[in-house]
Parts: structure tokens; sequence; C-alpha cells
């Protein structure tokens, strides 16, 4: 696409960074090493707008499967806004999704400007603050993630996500300085969670359970790996009550809240099941 010297095209691997670093500058606070899992779920998924050869605009259009696409990195730089450049990378990332049911968590202030576009409200995520540290867990039920088969943690996870997305989990639970745990019962898997280091402290997420209790042992065991006192941030559906009650537990603060919309008709997820959302940038 042109305008004037004006282009879009697919990033390339290290153009991502810095899409994150724009994030990170946006108070985002992502991952330090996300890009790699970002890159991996889908290569072709990562747009830039260009004006002449400087980068100003991001976003990013990931595809799942063939079915299932979520925007995120949604950026243009200060000095750039205002001037039409971030509705023609958006819609040039809406072209590269036709046919797919589409994803988002966006600003909430931002939800009629989605609407628009086909977007629905399905419900709200909510990041929460609190501190890491604690007793390293002995629960005999939790076990390194490493220690389950690929496969099982793949067909644990499928429910909780629109479609397949096989690349990117097997990058995202496999982080430098990032801890995996999964819970068992009677010897099968009810439960996981990731704890990654990011820019400001450490994210848990995505932190998936068969019930409240196994959620609670999950995050105790990955809060603890964090250093005592470190801020720890978990993103929660507001419609899931277990989880709300998770965080008042552990004194957790409530920061912002994203709005999660959808294009067509709204994935049937297992919300209760859904205690920490693995990324606002890709669902």
């Amino acid at each position: 696409m042109r305008k004037s010297n004006h282009t879009i095209r697919t990033m390339t691997r290290q153009e991502v960074d810095i899409a994150i670093d724009w994030a990170a500058a946006e108070g985002w606070n992502p991952g330090l090493y996300d890009a790699d899992c970002f890159y991996a779920a889908d290569p072709s998924g990562f747009l830039v707008g260009l004006l002449g050869d400087e980068p100003i605009a991001a976003i990013s259009a990931v595809k799942y499967g063939d079915s299932f696409g979520f925007l995120g990195f949604y950026i243009v730089k200060p000095a750039f806004r205002g001037k039409g450049y971030g509705i023609q990378i958006w819609n040039a990332a809406l072209a590269d999704l036709r046919g797919r049911t589409i994803g988002l968590d966006g600003v909430v202030d931002q939800q009629l400007n989605y609407k628009k576009s086909g977007f629905a409200l399905a419900y709200g995520n909510i990041r929460h603050q609190g501190v890491g540290g604690g007793c390293h867990s002995t629960d005999p039920e939790i076990v390194p993630l490493s220690t389950i088969p690929f496969d099982k943690i793949c067909a644990y996870d499928k429910p909780f996500f629109p479609d397949s997305r096989t690349q990117f989990l097997r990058c995202w639970i496999d982080r430098p300085k990032s801890v995996a745990l999964g819970i068992l019962r009677r010897r099968e898997l009810g439960g996981y969670g990731v704890l990654r280091i990011c820019r400001s402290g450490y994210k848990v997420g995505p932190l998936f359970a068969d019930s409240p209790e196994f959620a609670e042992r999950l995050f105790v065991a990955l809060k603890a790996q964090a250093p005592e006192g470190a801020p720890v941030f978990l993103d929660t559906p507001a419609v899931n009550s277990a989880a709300i009650d998770l965080v008042k537990r552990h004194n957790m603060i409530a920061m912002f809240e994203t709005a999660r919309m959808y294009t067509g008709r709204s994935p049937d997820l297992p919300l209760s099941r859904l205690f920490g959302v693995t990324s606002f940038e890709l669902g």
C-alpha cells in the first residue's frame, strides 16, 4: 500500500523488537523474551508502516489455524498521530485477516471506534498488580511443565483458545527466566501457568485451571518464583468471579481494564477456568 512515500509491509523479525519497544513506551510492559514467541506464532502477522525508511506505525494481525486472528500492537509514533497513518495500517491488518473471526484487547474508551469495524464487546479483562515471593511450593501435585508431554499440554490448552496455537505455545512455555508449572489430578493435567520476566516485574499468563483451588495453588507456586516484593501482574477476565476473588485474597490492585472484542460470533471459551490471560497482544 502506498501514499506518497508511505508504505505498509510485513515486518522482519528484527522490526518486531521495534514494536515491542514502542509498546513498552506506551506502558504496556511487554515480556523481555516475548518477541521470538510472537514471531513464531505467525511470521507474516506483523505489519509496519514506513514514511520513507522510517517506521512510524505498527500492528499485529496474527493468524491462528484456519479460522481465527488476533489484532495487537496497534501503535502510531506520537509525532505521526492524527495524520491518517493509523487507519491505513488498521485497514491493512483487517484485510489480512478477512474471512476469520478476529479478536482484540482494546482500550475501553476506544470501543466505539472498534465497533465501527464490526467488533462487539465480549467481556472485560482487568490487569492486577501484586508482589512476588512467598513460600516455595512443596505441593507434590505441582510439577515443571517440561515434565509433561507437549501433546498433552496442547490438548489441555485447546479449549481456551479459538484455534490452534501450537508453534506459539511451544515457545511460550520455554522462555529464559520464565517458570512454567502444571498441576496434576490423578496423573492428568488439571491446569498450568507461566511466569515470565517483563520490563517491570513479572507476569503470570496464562493461568488455566480446572478449579479455583488448582488456580490458587498454581498462582502461589508461580509468584513464589519471583523475587520477594517484585511486581507481579495477572490479567483476569472480569466475568470470572473466582479469579477476582483470587486477586483480592492476594491483595492485588486493579490497574486498568481492556475490552475483549470479536468480529462475528464470540468464541465459546471456558471463562470459569480461565484465571489469567496469556497476552493482551496475542490473545
